[in-house]
Formats: C-alpha cells, structure tokens, sequence
C-alpha cells in the first residue's frame, strides 16, 4: 500500500462558508463520490482540533462538526468573530471564510 497526500481542495466537490445568522458561520465541504467522502472520514484529518487551529478557537467553540454520510459532506458551525455588521466585521455573509480549509492535507491510500 502506498500513500500519497492530496489538498482538500483537490478531493472535494465544494467548499463553502456561509451566513448562519449574525453570531455564527457554517462551512460545508461536499465531496464528489462516496468514496473519496469515506476515505477522508476515514483519515481523521478533519476533526475539531484542526478546523480549532485554523479559525484560532477552543474547539469546545466549535458549534458543530458532523459527517453527513447521506449527502458524502461535512457541516462545520463555528462562532464568528465579530457579530454580522458590527464595527470591523469584514465579511457580512460569511462568504469567504472557507480559504483555509483548501491546503488541508489528506492522506490517501493508492
């Protein structure tokens, strides 16, 4: 068995962050085929304490983080900074918060 390492961003049909309300984002990582979604569930790369240290929380702040086996996808709710439209917010839909999650390293048996 060989491993090799691939980007989130490579294995994953859609990437997303987006508005859940003014004190909340939620990302969604939508993956191309059962298996590509099994073998990254299966890695354990995606977990609390990464998605934790990319967004700098505890990762008892992350509000959700489940494994949608019907829809091969990952929910991820996290606290915003800084409430929807409050002096220095920089991103009122939650829209462009997803960047980090595209250098994720999976590893992935060949």
């Amino acid at each position: 068995m060989n491993i090799k390492s691939v980007k989130l961003r490579d294995i994953a049909k859609v990437i997303r962050s987006k508005n859940a309300g003014p004190f909340e984002i939620t990302f969604d990582i939508i993956f191309r085929t059962k298996d590509d979604y099994e073998k990254v569930k299966a890695s354990g790369v995606l977990n609390k304490r990464l998605i934790a240290s990319l967004y700098n929380l505890d990762p008892q702040n992350i509000l959700t983080f489940v494994f949608y086996d019907a829809a091969n996808a990952v929910k991820i709710t996290i606290p915003r900074m800084r409430p929807q439209g409050s002096i220095g917010e920089v991103d009122m839909h939650g829209a462009q918060q997803y960047v980090p999650l595209f250098d994720i390293d999976i590893p992935i048996d060949l």
